[in-house]
Order: C-alpha cells, then structure tokens, then sequence
C-alpha cells in the first residue's frame, strides 16, 4: 500500500486499552484481541505486521504474567496505532523490582533452557523497545511497562 501525500497523512492515534488477569489465560487472550483489533483498525490478520504484533504481544504478556505477577493484580496491554507511522505495543504489570534487561542487554539462555527466550524476540522484531515505570491516571501505578514500536513508513 502506498502511503498518501505528506498533507494528506491523517494524524489520528487510534488507541485501544484492556486490563487482563495474571494468568496464562490471560495472556492468550491478550494476543487474541490485539490481533483482533490490529484487524478492525484495517491490518488484517495473516499479514506481516499482524503476526509480528501478535508475537510481541504475546512474550510481553507472557513475561507480565510470569515476572510481573502480584497476586490479585490484572496486567494492562496498551496499543496505539498511527498510520503510516508506527504501531505502539505496552504491557504493564505491577512488579517495580523485577525490571527485565534493557534493549541489547538481553542475554539468550542455555540451549536446553525452557524459557528465556521472550525479549530475544521483542529485541530482533520491534524497531525500539524500553522498559519504563508504569504511569497513569492521577500520577504513578506501581509497576513498570514494556513499551515496543513498529515502524510502519518504510525508511
């Protein structure tokens, strides 16, 4: 699809939030409606960029649900999409003191490892990502956020 003309560019951020339960039930279903979404706002499921979305979406719910976990506590997934420019992905849970590493920083496991193998993922698909305190409403949530982009205009 070939982008409009630069003053034609609609500048409208489409936002879409959910709070999910700490659980792998969670999690899943996390993916599902961002996958869900990412379709109703016109990229349809099957495409590059839906799968790739879904991916990130899934280990960063995944590892919310794993490392960010407090009982009692749902975690939040965050989208915002302005076409023609990026595609934001945030997960936030309500674990400030289990920071995942940062961009580059992550180190890959063992070869007969089971797990660990999440933020490798993010770091090779998303264009950026970070981790941040969680903010919110009224000031700060306890808690931290991982935060990837996707790029959506080609450089």
């Amino acid at each position: 699809m070939t982008p409009p003309p630069p003053h034609e560019v609609a500048v409208t951020v489409r936002m879409f939030t959910q709070r999910f339960s700490s659980t792998p039930l969670g999690a899943r279903l996390a993916r599902h409606l961002a996958a869900n979404q990412l379709h109703v706002w016109g990229i349809p499921h099957g495409t590059s960029l839906s799968d790739t979305a879904s991916v990130i979406v899934g280990e960063l719910a995944a590892n919310a649900v794993t490392h960010g976990r407090v009982p009692g506590r749902d975690f939040e997934l965050r989208l915002a999409h302005a076409p023609y420019a990026f595609l934001r992905i945030e997960v936030s849970d309500t674990r400030a003191e289990l920071r995942p590493p940062g961009r580059g920083e992550a180190r890959g496991p063992a070869p007969l490892d089971e797990s660990g193998r999440g933020l490798l993922l993010v770091d090779a698909l998303a264009d950026r990502w970070e981790v941040t305190d969680r903010v919110g409403q009224g000031g700060g949530l306890p808690g931290k956020t991982v935060r990837a982009e996707l790029d959506l205009m080609p450089r």
